[in-house]
């Protein structure tokens, strides 16, 4: 009887802090989606209204009619699908060239990578402004879309390489003998059975360049030229900042990350432990 009570407590109080956690989190989530369906009186109140019985959808209206948000919801859309996209090929190639083959300096870039996937891209700010001013290309996408790919790019890399060794080498050997090219081999052998991985760094390129602020603040200054996350900075009426449409663009802006991530979380788990883990 005390061992099953000894263990049935030791359950309890991991779930329970476990619990604890999982509510201190999804609170604010919470209050941002409520606050974006509550009157304007009941966000002003001294007493907070902790569910929106009588719910509006008027601060959503007042965020989707804000100057140029289809403008700004298109580039984030585009930047992030490329930025995200051109990281995967990229990085796959460098992970199985890593992965399969020896050369001189192989070590070295990985160190390179995870040097890359520790810098803080905000210290590069300056410098990347200046960049770009030089070359005649602010307020472009283009900028936005080769630094987004630059800043994902470590960390797809190296999950990725993990991954790939995780693939026997002996299943594209068997392939070649069957007559399939390597790059044959790759494509039909080892591509479907990294798509776990692939999943996972996705999700995490898409959240990264997705969220990414002070670079377009920075480089897209110009009106109809940024992306999302500046969006949310130009919810202010004549008496302030008006909440209840800066929590309705937020509530917009987290909606895509959301279902992506709920569309994506179990083979992307799947994905960050097999490249954390193995090669």
């Amino acid at each position: 009887m005390k061992r099953t009570a000894l263990s049935t407590a030791g359950r309890i109080w991991p779930n329970a802090t476990a619990a604890l956690l999982a509510l201190g989190f999804a609170f604010p989530v919470y209050w941002m989606f409520s606050t974006a369906f509550k009157p304007t009186r009941d966000i002003i109140t001294e007493d907070p209204v902790w569910f929106p019985f009588h719910g509006t959808v008027e601060h959503f209206a007042t965020a989707v009619h804000a100057p140029h948000f289809w403008a700004l919801a298109g580039n984030s859309v585009v930047v992030t699908v490329l930025a995200v996209g051109l990281s995967l090929v990229i990085a796959l190639c460098g992970a199985f060239a890593l992965t399969r083959m020896r050369f001189k300096g192989r070590r070295g870039i990985l160190l390179t990578f995870m040097v890359a996937q520790m810098a803080p891209w905000e210290v590069m700010v300056i410098s990347i402004y200046l960049i770009v001013r030089d070359a005649d290309l602010l307020n472009s996408l283009v900028p936005l879309t080769c630094f987004y790919t630059l800043m994902v790019l470590p960390f797809t890399l190296l999950t990725l390489r993990g991954y790939v060794a995780a693939v026997p080498r002996e299943l594209e050997e068997s392939a070649m003998v069957d007559g399939c090219s390597r790059r044959q081999a790759f494509r039909k052998v080892v591509l479907p059975l990294l798509a776990p991985g692939l999943m996972a760094t996705s999700l995490f390129g898409f959240i990264t360049a997705w969220n990414e602020f002070p670079l377009v603040l920075v480089l897209n200054k110009e009106p109809g030229t940024g992306t999302l996350p500046l969006w949310l900075s130009q919810f202010q009426t004549q008496f302030g900042d008006d909440w209840g449409a800066t929590m309705a663009a937020a509530s917009l802006f987290a909606v895509p990350i959301l279902v992506l991530f709920l569309f994506l979380q179990r083979k992307a788990v799947g994905g960050l432990t097999s490249g954390a883990v193995k090669g």
